[in-house]
Parts: structure tokens; sequence; C-alpha cells
């Protein structure tokens, strides 16, 4: 049996026998007016985090996403377009897709505003996914690509570079770690399916999706997800997960590189009212500007005593330098 189908049998249990422990870590449940989480849902949230941000929401955009779990995240951006096929749902598992349209009858009768042909669920596959190219504005996928191996995963953020609009947005939450996993762990499927084997470093995960073309990265969490201790997982040292929740957008590449937000900011305060590096960058005095990693870089290697770098926060929420 190959990780992919142990993936499809695991969830397809999961379909027809919720499993609330399934992730030790949830999505959080947006608490917006009018919306309400069916009690079904909330048991099938399998996820490591979230991938609905209000900020990448406006103005009715086409979204994507795959994996559709029990369609919990697929009514929050359902909340946000409101529009007969508005939210795209792909699946490879049946059961998955089944109990999401019978859960999203549930959700009808909870929301008034919630009709279930807002969202177009699909039977697809991650590798071919079975969207037209550049017609999304936000493509999403939760707790999913981490199963892959190095090659399937480049395949999936392939389709999903594809199937965007230009500045769209591929929006994602995974396990990470910081070191590579043992080759008893990688090679355990029901591991992979449960995302822990296939957990890679954030350098590592970064690299994946600037390589097929992403111009801009941002990180913005990076939460303690669980333990891998070797009383209960074959390995040797404990191993730290950690859920990351980063947005990958189809700008192009800047000719110096892909910029990748991890949460830094610059701070001028000089005797002047503002600091102009002469390459895009104003920092006005003693206010922060969020910057990307490249930028902290150029910045810090002017050696200049008036200008203050803080250190990554992993923590990215807009307005930044480029």
């Amino acid at each position: 049996m190959s990780y992919l189908d142990a993936t499809n049998n695991l969830y397809k249990e999961a379909a027809l026998t919720p499993d609330v422990g399934l992730c030790c870590t949830t999505n959080p449940i947006w608490e917006l007016p009018g919306l309400k989480i069916p009690k079904i849902m909330q048991e099938m949230n399998y996820g490591c985090g979230s991938t609905v941000h209000a900020r990448d929401l406006s103005n009715n955009p086409k979204m994507l996403y795959v994996g559709v779990g029990g369609g919990m995240e697929l009514l929050q951006f359902s909340y946000f377009n409101r529009q007969k096929g508005g939210v795209v749902g792909v699946d490879v598992v049946d059961e998955m897709l089944e109990a999401s349209r019978k859960n999203f009858k549930v959700a009808e009768e909870e929301n008034d505003w919630f009709k279930s042909d807002y969202v177009d669920l699909k039977k697809g596959d991650a590798l071919n996914l079975p969207v037209k190219d550049n017609t999304i504005d936000v493509a999403a996928q939760n707790c999913l690509f981490n199963i892959f191996k190095a090659e399937d995963l480049k395949r999936a953020i392939e389709e999903m570079y594809r199937v965007l609009k230009p500045h769209g947005k591929l929006v994602m939450s995974d396990p990470t770690c910081e070191q590579q996993m043992n080759e008893a762990l990688r090679s355990d499927d029901r591991l992979r399916a449960l995302c822990l084997s296939g957990s890679i470093p954030i350098k590592d995960y970064i690299k994946a999706l600037t390589d097929v073309g992403f111009g801009t990265i941002e990180i913005r969490a990076r939460k303690p997800y669980r333990i891998l201790a070797p009383n209960a997982y074959p390995t040797d040292e404990l191993i730290y997960i950690e859920s990351i929740e980063v947005a990958a957008i189809k700008d192009p590449m800047p000719e110096d590189g892909p910029c990748v937000f991890t949460g830094k900011a610059a701070i001028y305060y000089g005797t002047e009212d503002y600091f102009d590096d002469k390459k895009g960058h104003i920092l006005l005095k003693n206010q922060p500007l969020a910057i990307c990693d490249k930028t902290a870089g150029a910045l810090a290697s002017l050696d200049r005593e008036d200008v203050f770098i803080s250190e990554s926060t992993f923590h990215y929420d807009g307005g930044g330098c480029c």
C-alpha cells in the first residue's frame, strides 16, 4: 500500500466515523456575525491551524480549498463570497465529499445566509486539480501538503500556482519541524497520513514554494503542535513539531530573489525626519516598518547606528516594504 493509499483510507474512516482527536490542535472557529459552525463540522475539523483570513477575502474572491474535511473552512470561506460556486472544494475521498454535502445541509439550517450551492464540490486530486488555469483568487489547504513526498509536494504546489490568477494567494497551514525525520519515521505511511513523518524544516518548506515561482512569502504564524517522543514513535530523540501558517503570493519573482516576510521590522531613530535607502524603502522616524528578510539584510549591511532591525517574530500581518 502506498502512502497516498494509506492517507485515503485514513480519511475515509474519518469521514464515516468522525474522529475529534485525529489532529491534536484545531482550526480557530471564527466569531463572525451570523456565522454558526455545526457541531458535526467541529468534530470533523482535521486541521492544524487556519487558512481563513479576512484580509485575503475582500471583493468576493473566487476560492479553492483542497482536502475538504468536514467542510468547516469551506463554510467560513463562503461567508465572504455568498455566490453560487464561489468556493470550489476538491477531495479525492468520495466518503469525505459525501460527508461534506450532508454537513452543508445542516449548515443551511443553522445559517439563514448560507446555501449549499455556494460550494462546488469536485472529486479530484491535489496533484491534478480539476480547475482551469488562472481562475482562482485564493487557494488554500490545511494539513494536506505535508503528507506529500518531495516530488509530489512539488507537483501539488505547481498545481496551485497554475490555477491561481496573477497576484493570487496560496494560503496553507502545515506542521513543520527543525530537523529532518529519521528514516524510520519518514517510511511510516500512517504517520505520514497523520501529517507527522512528512514534516520538513521551515526553510525547506519556503524553498519548495519559491522554487515553483511564488515571489512573495508571508509567515503568518508558528504555533506549538506536538512532540514525537521515543516512547511513542520510532525515533531516538525528541522531535518538536510546529504548525505554520503561510501565504504564498503569485507575484513576479524579483531579480534579486523572493521577498520572504518572517515578521521583522526596521525602526529609524536618527536625527532626520526619515531615512531613505534609495531602494524604495523610506523609514519614518521611530515608525516601525515591516520588512522582508532580504531588505533586513540589505539595511543591516549599511552598518548604520540609527537603524534598528528586529528579530523574526514569525508573525506577519501585512503592510510591508515590498
